[in-house]
């Protein structure tokens, strides 16, 4: 079994590649570590969740069809190969007919639900924007991109149209071509940029370089910025910072950056480092959309009742939804009227209201982002801004 990334996650959730499938549903969810031996627990607390499933299952399905849904699972518990290669964060949905793993780059909560449908609401709170920021790592030979929220930055593949050094972006028409630049760990974790070259002239290598950033902030625009509209932060050494603004078009670009280079210091220092200056934005756009909500409910165009949501979600009316993370509704939601029906707890395969509610605003057309208790502008778990 190969397990498929979070921009496969991604890519499947938007396109609504979580419907559809006969009860029962299975996800789970399980924080997972990437290195020894921090790891070695990671398949326990994972069998224990696939214990959690069987426990569900049996309340209301036979022994045969609780063994049948959980063999895949009980293969990957066993699946030495797959354990060694774990990530930040792993979530597996089974149904029959239907097995499919991903690792995440971003830790989750663990979690084992058995519904009608497939629980996705931690998937919609890993892939919304609120939180997620890019840094442009430069330097005068080459470029990386990387992408990251509060947990944990990885770096991009980037598109076809990027170009990766300043050979491939400017061929020919490199006015030194053997002139390389190397960055070396200083004091402190910073870099010093060491220049090698054959008589190189410094107005020609200003010029090669001021041409090779207009490439990147051109293609970076087109290809990653304008496409994810994620704040964008420039790691680079500081003498680089003043000339990339200076060709820089690009409006996602913060004002915001960092004085060195990716590859200087550890990841977990880049993760520290890129999220003190994306809090800010952050917080903001968080504060944003609850005075747009307080606003909303001024003028009758938003609601904090969880009726109201459901039935504005099936008539496609849902702008914007605000659900509450960590935080699950016992219930079930009738996606053709909006109906909301109170949960009976001794079934097992209850759904979460909330879930159900973001999974219909998305599939008609509705912006849906997951927000933490403490920025939640109401206390029923949802607050909704109408779209008329």
């Amino acid at each position: 079994m190969t397990p498929e990334t979070q921009h496969v996650l991604a890519r499947d959730y938007a396109a609504g590649g979580f419907g559809g499938h006969a009860a029962p549903c299975l996800s789970l969810y399980l924080p997972t570590h990437r290195h020894h031996p921090e790891n070695k627990q990671d398949p326990i607390r994972f069998g224990n969740l696939v214990k959690s499933l069987e426990q569900s299952l049996l309340q209301a399905h036979s022994a045969a069809d609780t063994r049948d849904l959980l063999e895949p699972l009980r293969a990957l518990a066993s699946d030495a190969a797959f354990w060694n290669h774990t990530t930040d964060g792993l979530a597996v949905f089974v149904a029959r007919g239907s097995f499919r793993v991903y690792t995440l780059s971003r830790t989750v909560r663990a979690l084992a639900v058995v519904a009608d449908s497939f629980h996705t609401k931690p998937v919609a709170r890993l892939l919304q924007t609120v939180d997620r920021y890019q840094v442009l790592g430069l330097n005068l030979h080459e470029v990386k991109l990387f992408e990251g929220n509060r947990d944990a930055l990885h770096e991009v593949e980037l598109a076809a149209g990027v170009p990766r050094t300043i050979t491939e972006a400017l061929g020919d028409q490199l006015t030194e071509p053997h002139l390389t630049v190397a960055s070396y760990g200083g004091v402190g974790g910073g870099t010093t940029a060491m220049h090698h070259g054959h008589g190189g002239k410094p107005a020609a290598v200003e010029s090669d370089a001021e041409r090779f950033f207009r490439a990147i902030d051109r293609a970076i625009l087109e290809h990653h910025s304008r496409p994810t509209k994620l704040p964008l932060m420039l790691a680079s050494l500081s003498e680089h910072h003043a000339l990339f603004r200076k060709v820089s078009h690009n409006p996602f670009l913060t004002a915001e950056a960092m004085d060195v280079h990716p590859d200087a210091i550890s990841r977990s220092a880049l993760v520290d480092r890129a999220w003190k200056l994306a809090q800010p934005h952050y917080a903001s756009r968080i504060k944003a959309m609850a005075d747009q909500y307080r606003e909303a409910v001024a003028k009758d165009h938003g609601t904090g009742d969880l009726d109201a949501a459901g039935r504005a979600a099936a008539s496609g009316r849902v702008a914007t939804l605000l659900v509450q993370a960590d935080r699950q509704i016992p219930g079930r939601l009738d996606a053709a009227t909006g109906v909301v029906t109170p949960a009976d707890l001794s079934h097992p395969g209850v759904d979460d209201l909330l879930d159900d509610l973001a999974a219909l605003a998305m599939e008609r057309g509705g912006e849906v982002f997951v927000v933490p208790t403490e920025h939640m502008p109401t206390d029923t778990g949802v607050a909704v801004v109408f779209r008329y």
